[in-house]
C-alpha cells in the first residue's frame, strides 16, 4: 500500500479544516496515511463536526509538540501572528525532514516547499512563505512551489496562483457538509444570517449598516450574526460589534460560540444571507446556499462561483449597491422564487462525493505518472 504524508498544521475551525479532513476521508481506504500537524487532535469530535469517519487506526497522526503543550501552542497560534508563523515553519521543517519516507507528500494547507515534488491544495496565496527569518528555519524554497501539482479551491484562487506561482491549478471546490432541515420558503424567518469569524477583516459592522438602511426603507428584516472572535487581540472590534448589537437589539441577535447543530438549525430558518468580505472561496456562503437561503455577496472573489455568475442580482460592489439590490429582491416575491430555484442547481458543486472523487483522481494520476491539470480560466 502506497504511503502518503499529509501536511495540515491545526484544526481550529474553518473551511481549510473541512478540506483537510475530507482529503483524509477520500484517501484513507486506499493508502497508508500519516497526518503531520502541530498538536493533539481529537478525531471523534472532528467527525461529529465535519461528518467524516476518521480514526487513529485509519490515519496515523504525528504531532510537532507533545500533548501537554498542545493547548498552549494553539493559544499562541490563535493570538500571535509571529508565533503562528514560527510554529508553521517548525512543522514544515519537521515534515520535510521526513518526506523521503513517503511515496507522496501532500499539503492540505496551501502552496509550500514539501521537501520533494508533491501535491498542494491552495486556499489562498502567499500564506506560508513568510520572511527570510522564517524561511531559514524551514529551509523554505519558493522555487519548489511551481514544481508541485496544484489544486485550488476556486477559479479565483487558481488565477491568483497562476499570477503568483506560475502554476496551472485544477479547481476542486471544497465540500459543504451539513444535514440541513428543509423548511419551505414561506415558513422561513424574514431574516438575514451573517456567519463566520467576528473579526474586522470580515466587516460585519458594514452588514449592520447595510441592513439598517434597508430597514429604514420599511422592510422589517432581522439579522443573526454567528461566529467566534478574533482571539485576545480582536477584543476591540468584538466590543464594537457588541455595542452595535446592543444599540439595535430589537432586530439583531449575536450568537457567539453556537454549537454546530444549533447553527444549522438557525441557518435553515433564515431566508437570506449576507457576507461583505471578498473571499478566496467562502465556505459559510456555500452553507447558506445549501440551506436554501438567498445570499448577497461582493461581486469579486471566489464567492461569485458559489452563488453563480448568472445570479447578478445578488452581487454588490459597495454598501449602497447592497442596499439597492437587497430592496429589489425583498420587493419581488417572484424574483425570490426564481433565485431560490437557480441557487438549488449550485448545491451539487459542493458535494462530499464530488470532492472525494476529484481528490482521489488527482492522487491516482500522480502515481500513474500522468497528471493533467487544466489551464486556469478567467472568472
Amino acid at each position: 500500500m502506497k504511503k502518503i504524508a499529509v501536511f495540515h498544521p491545526y484544526f481550529l475551525g474553518g473551511g481549510a479544516e473541512t478540506v483537510a479532513l475530507w482529503i483524509l476521508q477520500a484517501l484513507q481506504d486506499q493508502y497508508e496515511i500519516t497526518l503531520f500537524t502541530i498538536g493533539k487532535i481529537d478525531f471523534e469530535s472532528l467527525n461529529l463536526m465535519y461528518g467524516t469517519s476518521l480514526s487513529n487506526q485509519s490515519v496515523k497522526v504525528i504531532n510537532l509538540v507533545p500533548d501537554f503543550f498542545s493547548h498552549i501552542s494553539y493559544f499562541l497560534i490563535a493570538n500571535n501572528k509571529e508565533m503562528r508563523m514560527l510554529f508553521l515553519h517548525l512543522l514544515m521543517r519537521f515534515f520535510k525532514k521526513n518526506s523521503h519516507n513517503y511515496d507522496l507528500v501532500l499539503s492540505a494547507y496551501n502552496a509550500m516547499d514539501l521537501g520533494k515534488i508533491g501535491i498542494q491544495y491552495i486556499h489562498m496565496t502567499k500564506v506560508l512563505e513568510g520572511t527570510s527569518f522564517y524561511r531559514k528555519i524551514s529551509t523554505f524554497s519558493e522555487e519548489q512551489i511551481p514544481k508541485n501539482i496544484s489544486i485550488a479551491n476556486s477559479y479565483h484562487i487558481a488565477n491568483r496562483a497562476k499570477e503568483i506561482y506560475g502554476v496551472d491549478a485544477k479547481v476542486v471546490f471544497p465540500p459543504v457538509v451539513m444535514n440541513i432541515q428543509n423548511i419551505p420558503w414561506s415558513e422561513k424567518e424574514n431574516a438575514f444570517i451573517c456567519s463566520g469569524r467576528i473579526v474586522k477583516a470580515k466587516e460585519p459592522h458594514r452588514v449592520i449598516k447595510i441592513l439598517k438602511l434597508v430597514r429604514e426603507q420599511g422592510f422589517d428584516v432581522k439579522l443573526h450574526i454567528t461566529g467566534g472572535g478574533g482571539g485576545v487581540y480582536g477584543w476591540q472590534y468584538n466590543n464594537l460589534i457588541k455595542k452595535l448589537v446592543e444599540e439595535n437589539s430589537s432586530w439583531i441577535t449575536l450568537h457567539k460560540g453556537l454549537p454546530y447543530e444549533e447553527y444549522t438549525q438557525l441557518l435553515a430558518k433564515c431566508k437570506y444571507g449576507i457576507h461583505y468580505k471578498k473571499e478566496p472561496f467562502g465556505i459559510s456562503i456555500a452553507e447558506m446556499v445549501k440551506a436554501g437561503a438567498i445570499p448577497f455577496v461582493r461581486s469579486q472573489g471566489g464567492q461569485v462561483e458559489i452563488v453563480g455568475q448568472h445570479n447578478d442580482e445578488l452581487f454588490f460592489n459597495n454598501e449602497q449597491e447592497a442596499v439597492d439590490k437587497i430592496i429589489n429582491v425583498l420587493s419581488n416575491p417572484l424574483k425570490q422564487n426564481q433565485l431560490v430555484a437557480s441557487l438549488t442547481t449550485q448545491i451539487n458543486l459542493f458535494s462530499t462525493h464530488k470532492f472525494m472523487s476529484e481528490i482521489s483522481e488527482v492522487v491516482s494520476s500522480y502515481f500513474e505518472g500522468n497528471v493533467v491539470v487544466p489551464t486556469t480560466l478567467a472568472i
